[in-house]
């Protein structure tokens, strides 16, 4: 059988030409998966507009809040480790939308006073970062700490 033949485009999400990520849908970096500071400080370059301030932000806070703190990118989000914390058990990690950067706290039911975004999974908690809000740092480093001290979540 003989298939049409179309001179359209296919709608495919283009690779780039490694100089600059791609950017998925709500504007989120796509990065190759990678361990340590060197594939976030890239994710952190990628991110669109405001919320690059906002993920800069974040990475410091976290540095500051856990010192030794690892890191990784896996399924185009940073992830961040306790330094004792068995490898692949991550604590928190972020994501750009479009109209916010969501904050996951992987055991964030647990924390006091807990995060106020719910997720269909029971211990998971998200804090939402909108363009105009000012970030608590105070409450956020405090988050940081306590969910350093727990079981991270294996992934």
């Amino acid at each position: 059988m003989v298939g049409k033949i179309s001179n359209k485009p296919k709608k495919t999400a283009k690779k780039g030409d490694g100089s600059k990520p791609v950017l998925l849908s709500g504007g989120n970096p796509q990065i190759p998966k990678g361990y340590g500071d060197a594939p976030v400080q890239a994710y952190l370059d990628a991110m669109p507009g405001w919320k690059q301030s906002v993920g800069r932000q974040l990475d410091a806070l976290i540095e500051r809040a856990v010192p030794g703190v690892r890191k990784a990118v896996k399924w185009n989000s940073p992830l961040y480790s306790a330094p004792d914390a068995p490898d692949d058990h991550w604590f928190l990690s972020f994501h750009c939308f479009d109209r916010y950067v969501k904050v996951t706290f992987f055991r964030g039911a647990a924390l006091r006073p807990a995060p106020s975004e719910t997720s269909k999974y029971p211990d998971v908690r998200y804090f939402h970062i909108h363009e105009d809000d000012a970030l608590d740092e105070a409450q956020f480093v405090d988050w940081v700490k306590q969910a350093s001290q727990m079981p991270g979540q294996k992934m």
